[in-house]
């Protein structure tokens, strides 16, 4: 599951050099599985609203014989690389009126005043996200959207950042000539304790988590989220730091879509609290947290009378009223 979700069949194996001589970005493919993932993440931003770009495109009167709906002329590419070193996202769009420009990592949008990202856009429609030191935490997936009156369109760019085992980097030689030796492949030397090997694990990345959830008790309830990582991680779950064991009223599921649900059923209010998911490998470790709130089960009661209607005496044609009080849960209906 973990080499179809990392596209690991086609992936580059790396020689590291120092970072100033490594090519920094390293295109790659993504598998099928991946490629679905970024079709939904593009899917629901086509669709979803979106905060103030932060071009300064004001959309003019353009002749509907002359609009034209936004189009790529050059996709994003996908791209496998080692933390710390820079890499860029570059893609060309078209459109009349000149269409607004969007950026999003893992369908989250990124602020066109981001510190750690550089937004560029040129006159001929060549769009860029930069970056000049990746970390681990950029792995995911870059969609760019583009949007006039016309419509929108995006495509997707997966990055993989991958740990730098200091294993596998080579050091200068005493004489500081900057050329460094490069390690040789495993299969020729694994035997050899003396010459550095690349060990290609990635460290655990949430594609997908849930927020805040508020659940009514004695309903169900289900956490889904998803994970990629080489080795496939270990998932476990903790409530309030406490780890989650399965029972009955416990499950812990893994879809063929590598989707891994937490479902409680029925809840109860010793459910409410924190809940952590944490995801574990070879390469490290990642985990999100979220709060469920166990709404209370509203409590029934049947109407009772606490004032009954007493016996009253009035002479003719003098006004009366007759009065009680009753309670219930939920309120009565009353009837004369």
């Amino acid at each position: 599951m973990a080499r179809r979700l990392l596209g690991a069949d086609s992936a580059n194996v790396f020689n590291i050099q120092e970072p100033e001589e490594e090519t920094a970005n390293q295109e790659y493919k993504v598998s099928s599985c991946e490629q679905r993932l970024i079709s939904e993440i593009e899917y629901r931003l086509e669709r979803s609203p979106v905060d103030e770009s932060g071009d300064e495109v004001q959309y003019g009167d353009v002749p509907m014989e002359n609009a034209v709906a936004p189009f790529f002329e050059m996709k994003l590419k996908h791209y496998k690389i080692f933390e710390g070193m820079p890499v860029t996202f570059t893609c060309r769009v078209a459109g009349n009126p000149k269409p607004k420009i969007y950026w999003f990592k893992d369908g989250k949008q990124i602020s066109p005043k981001s510190d750690h990202y550089t937004i560029q856009r040129e006159l001929d429609g060549t769009c860029s996200l930069h970056t000049t030191a990746s970390t681990l935490d950029d792995d995911g997936n870059y969609t760019i959207m583009a949007a006039n009156p016309q419509g929108r369109i995006s495509c997707t760019g997966r990055l993989m950042v991958q740990a730098v085992n200091q294993r596998g980097r080579s050091p200068r030689s005493p004489s500081g000539h900057p050329h460094a030796r490069r390690p040789r492949s495993r299969s020729r030397d694994s035997g050899d304790e003396g010459e550095p090997i690349q060990e290609r694990f990635f460290r655990p990345h949430f594609l997908q988590a849930p927020g805040d959830l508020t659940v009514q008790e004695g309903k169900l309830c289900r956490m889904d989220c998803k994970v990629s990582g080489l080795p496939t991680p270990d998932l476990s779950w903790q409530l309030d730091g406490k780890p989650i064991r399965p029972d009955s009223a416990h499950k812990m599921l893994v879809r063929e879509n590598g989707v891994h649900s937490l479902i409680i059923e029925p809840v109860t209010s010793r459910d409410a609290g924190i809940y952590t998911c944490i995801a574990t490998n070879r390469a490290g470790q990642n985990s999100f947290n979220l709060e469920l709130v166990v709404a209370a089960k509203e409590a029934h009661k049947p109407p009772v009378f606490i004032e009954k209607l007493q016996n009253t005496g009035v002479a003719d044609g003098y006004p009366v009223r007759l009065e009680c009080r009753v309670s219930g849960v939920p309120p009565p209906q009353i009837f004369w």
